[in-house]
């Protein structure tokens, strides 16, 4: 992910962008790189969820209304001073547990399975040295692989997040602890209830760690090419490393990555919120809407404005959090290097 590669560099070859392709390692070496993508991936994820979590629970509430009118929040501002209203700050983060942990899961998840995927690309279709840098086409295909393998680990966490985070109603296990919404899903549906809105997940994980990623390198490639034209430099030691992009530049990819991320796909996670935060009780006896059936109803009924309420927020949000993720990432990387 970071600049872990030594390479060699001349006057008439431009530095590579973005994260380097990894090399070929020891198998001690590997496990350690995976060890250090789990563990920096977890702690850039848990830092970026806490900064957008009040957002996150306004961009679910607003995606999970009622479908008839009128609509109980007329905007994100509206959601949020009616949350403050009626419970305070904490409502905000209510449910904020499993997030943290899909988040570190989520994230730590999506840097190694990124790095599996070059590794094999670079074992079959793109055969070529070490420090060579995969195409940018390439690491768009790893991102999306990164993501399918990734939305398999989050579909149940998120779930048990989207049931906690919509308002609590009479009756109903909405608003209680983690446990409760666990014991309630599996009661109801056994354990493959809690892969309710797979198909959403994979949609928005597979396409949107395609743009994460991608944006990611493509907006480091040109930063780097940038810096190459204005701070030209030659760097005679043949094992010299490439010095990492500044932090801004890190932060202003991943803020690129993040909007790249949510708008994309945003209508693929609008329709898996509205599946996941229906009442457990009231899915029981096949009443189960599919991914189709619930975005053909949501079409009908509120057209591409449904699709996308919520989207809004949710790509403020998603800037600064992805900014801080790569950051924070990218920053461990560079303190322990390999």
């Amino acid at each position: 992910m970071t600049e872990t590669v030594e390479r060699k560099i001349s006057v008439s070859v431009p530095p590579n962008h973005g994260t380097p392709s990894p090399p070929t390692l020891s198998q001690s070496s590997q496990s350690l790189e995976a060890l250090k993508d789990i563990t920096f991936g977890s702690i850039a994820g848990i830092i970026g969820k806490t900064i957008e979590y009040p957002f996150d629970t306004i961009k679910v509430r607003l995606q999970s209304q009622p479908s008839a009118l009128p609509l109980r929040y007329a905007g994100p501002l509206d959601c949020m001073r009616q949350s403050l209203r009626a419970d305070g700050l904490s409502s905000l983060y209510r449910g904020v547990s499993a997030p943290l942990l899909g988040a570190a899961i989520e994230t730590s998840s999506l840097f190694f399975s990124y790095r599996v995927a070059q590794t094999a690309l670079r074992a079959t279709l793109y055969p070529s040295p070490a420090d060579a840098a995969l195409p940018l086409s390439a690491l768009v295909a790893c991102g999306a692989a990164s993501g399918a393998f990734t939305s398999l680990l989050l579909t149940p966490i998120e779930l048990v997040k989207c049931q906690m985070q919509v308002p609590v109603s009479a009756g109903s296990h909405r608003g209680a602890g983690p446990v409760a919404v666990i014991t309630a899903v599996y009661g109801h549906h056994g354990l493959g209830g809690f892969w309710h809105g797979q198909l959403g997940t994979l949609i928005r994980e597979t396409g949107g760690s395609a743009a994460w990623f991608g944006s990611y390198e493509g907006a480091s490639m040109l930063f780097r090419r940038y810096d190459n034209r204005s701070r030209p430099a030659v760097l005679e030691d043949a094992g010299a490393l490439l010095p990492p992009l500044p932090l801004w530049q890190q932060m202003l990819a991943g803020a690129a990555a993040g909007v790249s991320y949510n708008f994309v796909f945003y209508p693929a996670d609008t329709i898996k919120s509205r599946m996941q935060t229906a009442d457990v009780a009231e899915r029981v006896g096949g009443a189960r809407g599919t991914f189709w059936s619930v975005g053909k109803a949501l079409w009908r009924q509120q057209g591409v404005q449904g699709l996308y309420r919520g989207c809004g927020i949710t790509v403020a949000r998603a800037a600064p959090s992805s900014a801080f993720i790569f950051a924070v990432y990218e920053g461990l990387r560079g303190w322990f290097p390999s």
